[in-house]
């Protein structure tokens, strides 16, 4: 019978399998969380739902836990995949199936993630897997549907269908990739949860193409904790550069994400921090899965206090302890903002900073950012130690003070597109 979420005290309300319930204990979890306590009711209900839930607030605990109950307590195939998860990038399907490892220590279920980013070794242990069968799979579309195009995968059994980051999914040109996965799946028995960080409209369409009269669940309007001090600086395109070098000597923060708009400016932004004598990672989609994966274990273990990235890093990060989130280029999207800067609102580290550098370019797409937010942001003094208009280093003779041939910090003739470059 399902709970009111007034009634849920405890992971120990919802009924989940014993053997789920003792790995919870095992992992030291507390009280559920908001969209814990609404969504897993009706997940074991059998329902299938949307659920919109700010990052960070433990959206994959709340569908792994019942369907691991779920596959604990039913009698599903042993031969055959049970439950498809699916997510938009390899980083978050790697941190899904590490949840998995520790939800399911002491439940009789096999898990196999699928992303690409990976050699033929690699893929060739995935076939493998699939084909002798694996309860869960965590996939990324355009891997899955390669496996699915050798015949490595059946899919005929599948009784639980997951999208996770599904407005993230849509964005990064997925939907048609996920209507043909779905296709594939039985006509009938399937239960599908749809997670997102926001509910677009297009949300919402896509979801009647693929969901049966679903529950939506809306646990609070996407907006960052207010733990986090936010703060932005107005500042040329030119002096970028100068002024973060001069806020990372100011603050030195043990662990620090500075996001950049475009792989160009990540690797030109790491190369004057190093120089500068930073220990800087940098994180973008040149980088192999191997190289992703040392990048975050250096980062994790502190032997770089700072990575530069694209918004490769946004999400599906599993880091805590982030003190200071640097948005060096501001988001095009309100919401992207919000996934920047919530990856210092995690774990113990409630109250992390974040800083957003404002070009003359950018005041348009930072003031529908203030718009959504509902609030101005603070406009501290400068470092002790900024000066605009500072030289560069002489490794960037030849180049215009924006760090691009061209002169212009939009390209030839200064004029903004009106989209971001590629990541």
């Amino acid at each position: 019978m399902t709970k009111q979420e007034s009634q849920i005290d405890s992971f120990y309300d919802f009924g989940l399998h014993p053997d789920v319930e003792d790995a919870v204990d095992t992992m030291n979890y507390g009280k559920p969380s908001p969209v814990q306590a609404a969504t897993i009711p009706l997940i074991m209900d059998g329902e299938d739902i949307i659920a919109c839930a700010q990052t960070g607030t433990g959206k994959t605990a709340a569908y792994l836990l019942p369907i691991l109950s779920e596959l604990a307590y039913g009698d599903y195939p042993k031969d055959h995949v049970n439950c498809v998860i699916m997510a938009p990038t390899r980083e978050l399907a790697q941190q899904i199936d590490r949840q998995i490892d520790g939800f399911a220590y002491y439940v009789k279920v096999n898990a196999q993630p699928i992303y690409g980013g990976t050699d033929g070794i690699e893929y060739e242990q995935q076939r493998r897997a699939l084909a002798k069968g694996a309860d869960i799979i965590v996939a990324t579309p355009g891997r899955l549907l390669s496996h699915i195009d050798m015949n490595s995968v059946d899919l005929s059994q599948v009784s639980f269908f997951i999208l996770d980051e599904a407005d993230r999914m849509l964005d990064m040109g997925f939907s048609e990739d996920i209507l043909k996965i779905q296709s594939l799946l039985p006509k009938k028995g399937v239960q599908t949860v749809m997670f997102s960080a926001t509910m677009p409209e297009q949300i919402r369409t896509f979801a009647r193409k693929i969901m049966r009269r679903p529950k939506e669940v809306n646990i609070a309007i996407s907006r960052p904790p207010e733990s986090i001090s936010q703060s932005a600086f107005i500042v040329s395109d030119d002096d970028k550069l100068s002024l973060l070098v001069s806020l990372l000597n100011e603050r030195r923060p043990e662990r620090c994400i500075v996001f950049l708009a475009a792989k160009k400016r990540v690797k030109e932004a790491a190369r004057m921090l190093r120089m500068q004598g930073h220990s800087v990672e940098q994180m973008h989609s040149d980088l192999s899965q191997e190289e992703r994966n040392e990048v975050m274990h250096r980062f994790r273990n502190g032997h770089a206090s700072v990575i530069v990235a694209t918004d490769i890093l946004s999400r599906g990060i599993d880091i805590d302890n982030i003190e200071l989130i640097i948005n060096f280029d501001v988001p095009s999207d309100p919401e992207d903002y919000v996934h920047r800067i919530g990856r210092t609102s995690r774990g113990d580290n409630l109250g992390g900073s974040a800083v957003t550098f404002i070009s003359p370019w950018d005041k348009d797409s930072f003031a529908r950012i203030e718009k959504f937010l509902g609030y101005k942001l603070k406009r501290p003094d400068f470092p002790a130690d900024f000066k605009p208009g500072k030289p560069r280093s002489s490794g960037d003779r030849g180049r215009s003070r924006s760090g691009r041939r061209g002169g212009s910090p939009r390209g030839r003739g200064g004029r903004r597109s009106g989209n971001r470059p590629k990541k």
